[in-house]
């Protein structure tokens, strides 16, 4: 099978998601990226019920996250017409991308430490914080969420799939900046609008 599957640039029946010996792979490195994220979500459902400050920007990561990926792996597997040349290269992408990605999450969670909360809560007082990779950028997390859906899309080999994460991505971490980045000049002043000056939202030096 993986002989004929190199050798056969048409789309199969299913996505590589469902075909062996991809299926484990693909499965075992999507429980392990979302495991944490998961187990952050349950642990912070209190602190999201009293942060007037998140806006609703949790709740529509959530909902739309989750809508996106349902759709998105509905097309991968109804609509073949749709799926990428060469599936095997786009799945290894999505996979290389999806380990990046939670690997980036892990750096962020260790570089906040109790800073880091599902929802937008922002104290006075608080530290910048300018370790890691939030000394170039601000918002490195999500920059590991669109890579991290990115990699699935791209790993569901479909077109559309991948569309369609990233439009959901674009969308619901879009207003989550606005809505963090409001209440951090809000609350910590100067010294974050001097912070916004000195780096990047999501990519050092581009953007």
């Amino acid at each position: 099978m993986p002989h004929a599957l190199a050798s056969n640039p048409t789309p199969l029946s299913l996505p590589l998601i469902a075909v062996w010996p991809y299926a484990p792979v693909f499965w075992v490195i999507f429980v392990a990226t979302f495991l944490p994220e998961w187990s952050l979500a349950l642990r912070q459902r209190k602190l999201a019920r009293t942060a007037p400050q998140d806006a609703g920007s949790r709740r529509i990561i959530m909902i739309g996250n989750t809508v996106g990926a349902w759709c998105a792996f509905a097309v991968a597997f109804l609509w073949r017409a749709g799926a990428i040349a060469h599936e095997q290269v786009a799945f290894w992408t999505g996979v290389a991308l999806l380990v990046g990605g939670a690997a980036l999450r892990r750096h962020c969670f260790r570089m906040l430490g109790g800073s880091f909360t599902g929802s937008v809560l922002v104290r006075p007082g608080q530290e910048i914080v300018r370790r890691g990779a939030y000394r170039r950028i601000r918002h490195p997390s999500y920059t590991a969420a669109f890579l991290i859906m990115g990699g699935i899309g791209l790993a569901l080999g479909n077109w559309l799939s991948l569309a369609v994460m990233l439009a959901m991505s674009v969308i619901v971490y879009g207003n989550r900046v606005r809505v963090e980045e409001r209440a951090l000049v809000e609350t910590l002043g100067e010294p974050y609008r001097a912070y916004m000056r000195q780096t990047k939202r999501f990519l050092p030096f581009i953007l």
